[in-house]
């Protein structure tokens, strides 16, 4: 049996031997309605206990771990549950090993909350086990107040297309004209409607039809349907709940911009600009671009494809301090947006396809699908992959690259230098030549250059 010439030296027989990393240590089973705990104490005794999930009991678990002197401690991330328990320990100062269920296995046989609580103190002990990232506690409090206006902003497009299908079922057509009817003309004629107005010259009384591009002959005829008084009641209640979503939006933008006013250097006196351009849809009526200047140090938003709120949304889960990642390619695997291959035999046989819910690898995408119309360097970028291996693998490799961008510009505090992403002209003519050439010798041709 021949020797493998790229393994590296072996491994001795105390390298086999799995030693305790975590002495002090514990875990515990995280439930809706109770929590298994074991943990071991400063002595070396192991002890199991059952909690259950109310506030009291999970701060004298707390107590009692810190009183055994438990240094660290593991949990599964289930659901929401394990949140509280998170901040109470963290108050403590006892350190926590938030683990995803599937980076370990449970044990064969029976599934019980006393043997997963168990292995899962065994594997944390060993020091097995990798922590999730969570950002710190001002992170976590903006990621939550921006978590709860996206779901206002997705409950507010529902109510405009129920608002569509009203207009619908009364056979009024002017949605179909005007081009966005959360606009300001768009809206007077809603509200007009909803007050009982009927009358097509009247309803266009109350905007200025000046600032449109639809025929006033074409307007009064889409404003001509049957205007059941059951359609306009639902109309006038639909857009009470429009409005209620709206003010609630801006209330959640209140509580951001607190949070952005905490996370701005001490040394920075100066009061933040209010926003002076015309706030549209469901962009900030906050001034969140001055915000992150202040905050990051560098403009993020020079990054092509990647405006404010998508950096807001971005920091919200990373947080600043990217040191947790000692390199890009780090947190680009942390993102999922790099190969993972499968190799046996030797031989890359594919690759291994992840999942997952990240909102910042979501916001990388999307801004990486947005270079297709791009003339930038990375939108060419994007074309020829697109065109060479498909939309999706263009999409993930360019998300890579603007991942890679931004952890260089927040970690090293460097400003965005567009040149170092220009195309090489030359290199890539001299590419493309020569695979012509190639292409040609196989067919037997040969090809010469023109002399001028």
């Amino acid at each position: 049996m021949k020797e493998v010439a790229k393994t590296k030296s072996a491994l001795t027989n105390d390298q086999f031997i799995l030693e305790i990393v975590n002495k002090q240590s514990g875990a515990i089973d995280v439930g809706s309605t109770m929590m298994m705990i074991s943990y071991t104490d400063s002595e070396g005794k192991h002890h199991l206990i059952e909690a259950d999930a109310y506030t009291d009991d999970l701060t004298e678990v707390a107590v009692k771990l810190k009183e055994a002197k438990v240094e660290t401690v593991g949990m599964e991330a289930t659901g929401v549950y394990w949140m509280v328990l998170y901040e109470i320990l963290e108050q403590h100062g006892i350190g926590v090993t938030l683990v995803n269920p599937k980076h370990f296995k449970n044990v064969a046989g029976q599934k019980t909350d006393v043997i997963d609580c168990q292995w899962l103190h065994q594997l944390h002990a060993y020091g097995i086990l990798r922590a999730s990232h969570i950002a710190p506690e001002i992170y976590r409090e903006l990621r939550a107040y921006i978590h709860e206006r996206n779901i206002l902003q997705k409950q507010k497009s529902d109510t405009l297309n129920r608002i569509h299908k009203l207009l619908t079922k009364m056979n009024i057509k002017f949605q179909h004209i005007i081009s966005d009817i959360e606009g300001v003309s768009g809206m007077r004629l809603l509200r007009g409607i909803a007050c009982g107005i009927t009358n097509p010259e009247d309803l266009l009384a109350q905007i200025d039809i000046s600032k449109l591009k639809a025929d006033r002959a074409d307007l009064i005829k889409s404003l001509k349907g049957v205007y059941s008084p059951s359609n306009i009641c639902i109309l006038n209640k639909t857009l009470e709940s429009y409005d209620f979503f709206k003010r609630q939006m801006k209330e959640y933008e209140i509580l951001i911009e607190s949070v952005l006013k905490k996370m701005l250097p001490s040394d920075f006196s100066k009061e933040i600009k209010k926003k002076t351009t015309h706030v549209r849809k469901n962009q900030y009526s906050i001034n969140v671009k001055e915000y992150l200047n202040r905050i990051i140090g560098v403009d993020l938003t020079k990054i092509e494809g990647l405006d404010e709120i998508s950096i807001l949304e971005i920091i919200s889960v990373t947080g600043l301090n990217l040191s947790k990642w000692p390199s890009a390619d780090h947190f680009t695997s942390w993102l999922n947006l790099s190969p993972r291959k499968k190799i046996t035999g030797g031989k890359v046989v594919g690759h291994q396809q992840r999942f997952t819910n990240n909102p910042a690898t979501q916001c990388f995408r999307l801004a990486a699908q947005s270079m297709w119309r791009s003339n930038s360097s990375l939108g060419q970028l994007y074309r020829r992959l697109s065109y060479q291996k498909g939309s999706k693998k263009a999409i993930k490799a360019i998300a890579r690259k603007l991942a890679v961008i931004f952890y260089h510009m927040v970690k090293n505090k460097q400003e965005y230098d567009p040149k170092r992403l220009q195309i090489d002209r030359e290199k890539d003519k001299n590419v493309k030549i020569d695979r012509l050439k190639r292409e040609a010798a196989k067919y037997g041709f040969k090809l010469q250059d023109i002399i001028a």
